[in-house]
């Protein structure tokens, strides 16, 4: 264990090093950390001999999903977000079940002898859309905001609303459901938001409220402006996990509720929460390099490989186009949007959770959750930095011809975490708290 630990850091530490320069090139966290881990686990098997199936790894990705979660979501801006909901509410209510729905058929075609329990299973697991691995596009301002706010706002709530769903299919996948599927999938809906509302909401509240009366009162000590949203921020997760809600909910319910009464000081004292966040994550990616990855390749066939590459391109880009039909987004934008849906921390968590439980046709399951967020980190990371480049000309071409296009629609968004770990910059600023 502790050569595992030793080898993580340094990997790490390599990361931290050269990550400036990688990142412009769009070699993400995600990928190099993901890379690292398998290389030195297939050149020394022994460095990183530990357990997919140990309930740290398990905790590890919740965390580091938790964390990132409640520190988006401290800088959305909730009455400017209310305005500006016809595309992230359309891409998570007509969305998200149509892309479940569309990857259930994908998988009875792909994998025709699979039971269909475990289709639905597979299906739940990759629906939900992890941002930070195509992080470029939601922190770039040459993307304009409404898009960056769409992909931004799904991805922090999407995690959370499959999670019932995730249940109900691994539940069904294992024969465990003792009631019929509509009415256990409501149930959970109501567990995992409900106690998921409940502890985002008790953690954001205690949380927001002690904050903004110690900064007024100049009672929090500088070194303990960070801890106190990273404490609220577990709080949170904490709460909402004790009582069967969904803790995903609660981090970025929590991080909303904190945000809003921690006022302007909250786009700077959450930078811990999310470096932290940032350093779980980097584990996670780490374990899934050289854990998930090893044990994944000898399973894969083509109808894994097949059935990751419609995962990630019609599973994810029809219910796109359908759910922003009629929005005034125009066909470039759509399928913007709809290719940056990357699979990432959440679809981790689920497998590990599914391992954990075992489910028949396991191997299979795992094989093809692992070879789509493989497949992600590496063409969204890859591909963001001249999509990017691609959009933004064929934006300002189009509002300078079209400026009451939906895409140029003024949008309140908050400062990206890039923007803010400047060392240039002091934690106690207000003025930190602009908007582009």
């Amino acid at each position: 264990m502790a050569a595992a630990a030793a080898t993580a850091l340094v990997l790490i530490i390599v990361w931290s090093t050269f990550s400036r320069p990688l990142d412009r090139r769009g070699i993400t966290s995600a990928l190099f950390l993901a890379a690292a881990g398998l290389a030195v686990s297939l050149v020394l098997p022994d460095a990183l001999d530990i357990s997919m199936e140990t309930i740290v790894a398990e905790r590890v990705a919740e965390i580091a999903l938790a964390l990132l979660l409640f520190s988006d979501a401290t800088r959305l801006d909730l009455p400017a977000l209310r305005h500006h909901m016809s595309w992230p509410g359309r891409l998570l209510l007509i969305g998200l079940p149509l892309t479940m729905l569309l990857g259930i058929g994908v998988g009875v075609l792909v994998f025709p002898d699979m039971a269909i329990a475990s289709v639905v299973l597979l299906a739940t697991m990759l629906a939900s859309t992890d941002a930070a691995l195509g992080q470029k596009v939601v922190s770039d301002e040459k993307v304009p905001g409404r898009v960056r706010q769409a992909l931004d706002v799904e991805s922090g709530l999407n995690d959370g609303l499959a999670v019932p769903f995730f249940l109900v299919a691994l539940s069904i996948a294992n024969a465990e459901l003792e009631t019929g599927i509509t009415s256990a999938v409501v149930a959970s809906m109501a567990e995992q938001i409900g106690w998921g509302l409940v502890g985002g909401a008790s953690a954001g509240i205690l949380g927001g409220l002690l904050f903004r009366m110690g900064e007024r009162r100049q009672w929090v000590g500088r070194e303990w402006r960070q801890i106190l949203p990273f404490a609220a921020a577990l709080l949170s997760f904490v709460i909402a996990d004790g009582l069967g809600g969904s803790g995903f909910i609660a981090a970025f319910v929590g991080g909303v509720v904190f945000g809003r009464l921690a006022g302007p000081a909250r786009s700077t004292v959450s930078i811990f929460a999310e470096q932290a966040g940032e350093v779980f994550a980097a584990i996670t990616w780490i374990g899934f390099g050289a854990l998930a990855l090893t044990r994944a390749i000898p399973h894969i066939t083509w109808q894994v490989v097949l059935y990751a590459a419609l995962s990630l391109t019609i599973v994810r880009m029809v219910p796109v186009a359908i759910a922003l039909a009629g929005r005034g987004a125009r066909l470039q934008t759509i399928a913007f949007i709809g290719w940056f849906g990357p699979r990432g921390l959440a679809s981790l968590v689920f497998v590990l959770l599914a391992v954990e439980e075992g489910v028949p046709e396991g191997e299979v399951v795992l094989s093809t959750v692992v070879a789509t967020v493989a497949l992600s980190v590496l063409l969204h990371g890859l591909t963001s930095v001249p999509l990017v480049g691609v959009y933004h000309r064929w934006y300002t071409a189009h509002a300078a011809g079209h400026p009451a296009a939906g895409e140029a629609r003024p949008t309140m968004i908050p400062r990206r975490r890039r923007q803010l770990a400047s060392p240039t910059r002091s934690d106690t600023d207000p003025s930190e708290d602009v908007r582009p």
